[in-house]
Parts: structure tokens; C-alpha cells; sequence
């Protein structure tokens, strides 16, 4: 058991940590009501107004200013300890615009060092007050948090990864119909910036909106070639990879791009059946465990129910 005098001094950590933590979450919320008439004005008034200025210049009673100053150096290193471990932030910026998130590599970086200090704290917490890890030795008790907070890291990686790749799956789904719609676009005489346009008008799936991408970064001057070049490194998504570099050739040269869309949409189809069949020659064994333990026994007692209750009466 721990002595009573270092149960004590852990409890009164962890009621700091869950008081600072508190107070740094109600800091956080935004205020609720509308900012009176003097706040709304300060801002355009503050070049000459001195009682603006000092209304602008005032600061609510946060303390995530002064962690920063504190923590900062640690959680920079300890941020730089998890990029060198997981493979750099090109990948991680690489996959989190796969998986369409908004953040940045360094609050990706945050969220990871927050579940693995919240999984430090729980294992931490059941190490010392769960009756069962009383009895085990002291190496297993200290190694518990620190494998829990290397598994919060490692947890937060994979559900980055799994939130790309569930992306780039329903991009493949996506992708012929989209080719489809934009060939049928072009065939109809509008040109390719039109045809990207009212796809990114009328759809509502992941292809959708990187289109509606590149057509904002075409209003913003950027030019369409390269606009798509850009998706397409971005995402690296082979299928729309070919896709694009189809099309990328097609405004180089000057060529047709209906007859080059339609072929690339017959073979984004074509492999699509080539990965179902994969996947279904993959999982024949999962496919066999509904068969097997669900529809196999209720054949059977179908079939030799009926029988067995007439022999038990006797007839």
C-alpha cells in the first residue's frame, strides 16, 4: 500500500491539475450574450479614442498565457519526441489532408500529447487507488501509465490513419460517377472549369468538396493546371492521381477531355470490381462465420426440431 503521506501529496496533485484544468476549460467558453455597444465600436474607434484603446487592451484572467511560458519548452520538446517517433509531420500533414481535417500538424501534435497525459492520469489513478494493483510490485505499477500514455499516443495516430483511409474509400466509390458526370459535362459543350464547377455545386461527397476547393483557388487567381496539380499531390490518391494527370495532359497537348474522362472513368469502374473481388477473396473466411454459426444451426433446427418433439410425445 502507498503511505498515507504520499497518497496525500498525489491527491493534492490531482486536485490542482483537475482545478487548473477547470479553470482553463471555463476560460475557454465563449461568453454568453452579446457584446455591449462599447465593444462592438472600440475596434473602429481605437486610432483615436484612448479609452477604446484600453478597452481592446484588456485581457480576462486566463492562465493558458502563463502555462505557456512555463510548459512551453516541455511540450515543444515532448512534441518533437513524438514527430521524430511516428514519422515525421510531412506525413501527418499528408494524412490529415487525406482525411479532410482542418487542424495543423502542431495542434494534431497537442491532441496526441493530451490523450497520452490523459492516459497517464487514468492509469496513474488506478495504479494507486485500484485495490488490485496494490498487491503488484512497484515496476509494474510505474511502467502501467507510461505504457498507457505510449498507448493514447499511438491511439490517436491510428484513428488519424483510420479517418484518411476511410476518406480515400469513399473517394474510390465516388470517383467514376464524378468522372461520369464531368464527361457528360464536357460532352454538353461547357468547358472543364464549368464542368469542375457544377460538380462542386451540385454534389454532396468527399470529391465534391475538393473540387469546390479548386474552384475557390481558381477565383483566387491561381491557374486550373495548377489547382489540380496541387489535389492531386495532396490527396495521392492513385486513382484520381491517373485521373488527373490524364487531364493535365489533355489541357497540355490540347486534346479531347471527353473521350479521355470516359476512359478513365471505365477504369476507375473496372477497378472497382478488381477490389471487391480482392476484398471478398481476402475475407472468405469472415464470410463464412455468419453461414457457419447463424444460418447453418437455425437450418438445422428447423429441419430436426419438428421431428424431435414428435418423438418425445410418442407419437
Amino acid at each position: 500500500m502507498v503511505p498515507l503521506n504520499a497518497t496525500l501529496a498525489i491527491s493534492l496533485l490531482m486536485g490542482v491539475l483537475l482545478g487548473l484544468g477547470a479553470w482553463l476549460v471555463v476560460s475557454a467558453i465563449p461568453r454568453i450574450g452579446r457584446p455591449s455597444l462599447a465593444e462592438r465600436v472600440a475596434p473602429y474607434v481605437a486610432d483615436f479614442s484612448e479609452p477604446a484603446r484600453e478597452l481592446l487592451a484588456r485581457r480576462p484572467a486566463d492562465p493558458a498565457p502563463v502555462f505557456g511560458v512555463v510548459l512551453g519548452p516541455v511540450s515543444r520538446r515532448v512534441r518533437a519526441s513524438i514527430t521524430r517517433w511516428s514519422g515525421g509531420g510531412e506525413l501527418v500533414a499528408k494524412r490529415l489532408r487525406q482525411a479532410g481535417s482542418s487542424i495543423g500538424v502542431e495542434r494534431f501534435r497537442a491532441e496526441q500529447l493530451a490523450w497520452g497525459a490523459t492516459a497517464f492520469a487514468i492509469a496513474a489513478g488506478l495504479a494507486i487507488w485500484a485495490p488490485g494493483f496494490a498487491t503488484m510490485p512497484a515496476a509494474v505499477r510505474v511502467a502501467v501509465p507510461l505504457l498507457a500514455a505510449a498507448g493514447g499516443v499511438v491511439a490517436r495516430e491510428w484513428m488519424l490513419q483510420r479517418s484518411a483511409g476511410q476518406r480515400l474509400a469513399r473517394i474510390s466509390d465516388e470517383l467514376p460517377t464524378v468522372l461520369e458526370f464531368l464527361t457528360l459535362s464536357l460532352t454538353a459543350g461547357e468547358s472543364m472549369l464549368e464542368a469542375i464547377r457544377r460538380v462542386a455545386r451540385i454534389g454532396s461527397g468527399e470529391l465534391s468538396q475538393e473540387f469546390a476547393g479548386v474552384i475557390s483557388a481558381v477565383g483566387t487567381g491561381v491557374p486550373l493546371s495548377v489547382a489540380i496539380r496541387s489535389l492531386r499531390d495532396d490527396l495521392d490518391h492513385a486513382a484520381l492521381s491517373r485521373a488527373l494527370d490524364q487531364v493535365l495532359g489533355a489541357l497540355d497537348r490540347g486534346a479531347p477531355l471527353a473521350s479521355v474522362l470516359a476512359s478513365q472513368a471505365g477504369d476507375a469502374r473496372d477497378q472497382a470490381k478488381r477490389t471487391i473481388i480482392e476484398l471478398a477473396g481476402r475475407k472468405e473466411i469472415a464470410m463464412l462465420v455468419p453461414l457457419v454459426f447463424l444460418i447453418l444451426p437455425i437450418t438445422i433446427a428447423f429441419a430436426l426440431l419438428p421431428g424431435y418433439l414428435v418423438l418425445q410425445t410418442g407419437f
